[in-house]
């Protein structure tokens, strides 16, 4: 299942912080795909999160340049797709300022649960799938009835039906958990290209900002969009 729309807050104007972090993504990406082989693993290893230098005090910097680079065109297409259904209901009533706090915040929170898990990990990790499942997170707790329009595929055949986000991220949040579970296990999982312990603790931070939030939020929206 693949969302592409949801129901947003209404009055909420337009989401100036998500477009500008999708648009840096993007433009990041085509700088580093212009790059040849050599210099692409130069640039992401430069500049993405490798838990073993981290750990000794190395490249601190690379825990918020980590979030703008990604590893091919499905990484980007999927995580700007989640970010551009999800973020602007976040942003919508954080305001613009606080949401990009919380999303970076969410990223930093997503190399933290990443390192402890791989401490003798010396592949970089990319991407804005921390974050974002920070922001999906967060989104649960507040738009729990939300509908989420997903796309889904039957064979050759693809519908558009809806769902809760209670489902929806519901099914997302076990699918990363049995997915990191998993990874714990099997000595190589570090280098599917995934990690999946990021999502999980961005997802976990997102949950916790958006209990501390709701009280705030729901002073400002009417029930029928909770």
């Amino acid at each position: 299942m693949f969302p592409v729309g949801d129901d947003n807050v209404r009055g909420s104007g337009l989401p100036i912080v998500n477009i500008a972090l999708i648009a840096i993504n993007v433009v990041v990406f085509l700088y580093e795909v212009s790059l040849n082989q050599a210099e692409q693993v130069r640039f992401i290893t430069t500049w993405g999160v490798i838990p073993t230098e981290i750990l000794n005090g190395q490249d601190t910097i690379t825990l918020l340049t980590s979030m703008f680079l990604h590893g091919g065109w499905l990484h980007l297409i999927g995580n700007m797709l989640f970010l551009w259904v999800f973020g602007d209901n976040i942003e919508a009533v954080l305001g613009h300022i606080p949401y990009l706090i919380f999303y970076l915040l969410g990223g930093l929170a997503a190399s933290a649960a990443h390192i402890f898990l791989n401490p003798g990990s010396d592949i970089p990790s990319v991407g804005a799938s921390g974050a974002i499942s920070a922001i999906l997170g967060s989104y649960l707790v507040l738009f729990p009835n939300s509908r989420i329009r997903v796309l889904v595929l039957f064979g050759f055949r693809a519908g558009i039906t809806s769902v809760t986000a209670i489902v929806f991220l519901g099914i997302w949040a076990v699918t990363q958990l049995f997915s990191g579970v998993a990874s714990l296990s099997v000595p190589t999982a570090q280098t599917s290209g995934v990690a999946f312990w990021a999502h999980i603790g961005g997802f976990v931070a997102g949950l916790l900002g958006g209990f501390l939030l709701k009280s705030r939020v729901n002073r400002l929206l009417p029930t029928s969009t909770r």
